[in-house]
């Protein structure tokens, strides 16, 4: 990892080439990673086809990075997708929620207030219903 003209950079090997790359501070030892990982994947075509030459190589590692790339942008999309059908599912649930809530509050208070016009019905005096006999 080097410094030039204030600016960060690492020297790395792809397909057995040594390049300078330019990158921001603290990204050094991540686009080393990217780079092995690159130079992996072309040996492991190398491995595969054969001496078919380094440019091919380059362009299918790339082509295979990209459809990669492809792929995870597809399923971060569904994903995506998902997560939004969840949320509103959350929101809808949480309004059903908050409805019963309120309907169970509502009958609640309901009841009590028929048990206090019970009580107060209960605690009235009886009045004098005596008959006279006789």
């Amino acid at each position: 990892m080097n410094r030039e003209n204030g600016v960060a950079s690492v020297n790395v090997s792809i397909n057995g080439r040594q390049y300078r790359m330019a990158c921001e501070d603290g990204e050094e030892t991540h686009l080393t990673k990217l780079a092995t990982e690159f130079d992996e994947r072309i040996a492991k075509l190398r491995e595969n086809f054969g001496e078919i030459g380094d440019s091919r190589l380059i362009v299918m590692a790339a082509l295979t990075l990209a459809d990669e790339l492809s792929e995870v942008k597809l399923r971060l999309a569904r994903l995506q997708d998902d997560m939004a059908a969840l949320q509103d599912a959350r929101v809808s649930a949480s309004e059903r929620t908050r409805a019963t809530q309120d309907a169970i509050a509502a009958a609640f208070t309901d009841a009590a207030e028929r048990l206090e016009s019970i009580v107060r019905k209960l605690n009235q005096p009886v009045a004098d219903t005596r008959i006279a006999i006789g």
